[in-house]
């Protein structure tokens, strides 16, 4: 009768060790998680800083170059540089009363850019539209808000027009950036927050 030898294992003592990926359920693979901006907000404040000085700059021009509501012909007949001081909120919202709304306004714009300050360190890092978006928005509120504290009103000096038949309110670089950034946020929001919501973690 032939021997076996005494390390021999039997077929039923064999146990067949497989990979850990190979029985992983499909669709609960770990998504990476949002991360938040912290520290690296600072290079959003920059831009916003960046918006803040060309505003200020194109403003101190505007105040010293041209003389109030003399318009200056750009290009025409659709722009000219027009010298005008808003004393209220967009499109001289307020603007007649008696004094009180340079101090409502003032608070508003302080308000809105702690909010912003604040919102910016916390908002994720991958979603870099949305960060700019917030960035100008900082930014044009405290150009506007610069011009309130410091003067009592916004100087204004872009004007919009189609010769003498229509005309658009005056403004200026910080209500551009405020402008392009809420449009820029509600863009986000519309169509790239529910993808980015999908494919990272909270």
């Amino acid at each position: 009768m032939p021997k076996t030898s005494g390390n021999t294992q039997s077929s039923s003592d064999t146990v067949e060790t497989k990979p850990a990926y190979a029985t992983a359920t499909p669709g609960l693979s770990k998504r990476p998680r949002l991360i938040a901006n912290g520290p690296r907000a600072l290079m959003w404040y920059l831009l916003s800083l960046l918006v803040i000085g060309l505003d200020q700059w194109t403003k101190w021009i505007a105040n010293t170059k041209l003389n109030f509501h003399e318009p200056v012909p750009v290009i025409e007949p659709i722009l000219n540089w027009t010298l005008a001081y808003n004393y209220g909120a967009a499109f001289s919202f307020l603007a007649d009363q008696g004094g009180w709304q340079k101090w409502f306004f003032a608070g508003l714009s302080l308000a809105m850019s702690v909010f912003l300050v604040v919102y910016l360190t916390r908002a994720p890092r991958q979603a870099k539209l949305l960060n700019v978006g917030l960035a100008l928005i900082l930014g044009g509120a405290i150009g506007n808000l610069i011009d309130r504290v410091r003067i009592g009103k916004v100087i204004d000096f872009i004007h919009v027009h189609y010769a003498d038949v229509w005309h658009y309110p005056i403004f200026n670089i910080a209500d551009i950036a405020i402008c392009v950034g809420v449009a820029i946020v509600v863009i986000d929001m519309l169509f790239l927050e529910g993808k980015r919501n999908a494919k990272y973690q909270a």
